[in-house]
């Protein structure tokens, strides 16, 4: 199913978490977190303004970003998990 998000919503994969710490300590998934980053899947056309207009996003698909824990909505897709997130809910573009 392809899905298109609308307006200045963004579709973002999470990451996967890191399974161990730097000493070498494994984390079971029952303890760890969810990640707050992930990758960009797809984009809306861009944000609507009181004008009419639309501003386009500054995030763009295959973009690292990071969130916060608690944003943006959790939908299936094909059997993933993706999020669906305002632009506003990105906190960064991650480089690199």
């Amino acid at each position: 199913m392809a899905i298109r998000p609308l307006y200045d919503r963004i579709i973002v994969k999470r990451t996967d978490a890191e399974r161990s710490t730097a000493s070498g300590i494994v984390i079971p998934d029952s303890a760890g977190e969810k990640p707050d980053q992930g990758q960009v899947l797809a984009v809306g056309p861009g944000k609507l303004l009181a004008s009419g207009e639309l501003r386009p996003l500054a995030v763009k698909a295959g973009d690292r970003v990071l969130f916060g824990k608690y944003a943006g909505q959790a939908i299936k897709v094909d059997g993933n998990e993706v999020l669906v997130l305002r632009e506003e809910d990105v906190i960064a573009l991650i480089e690199g």
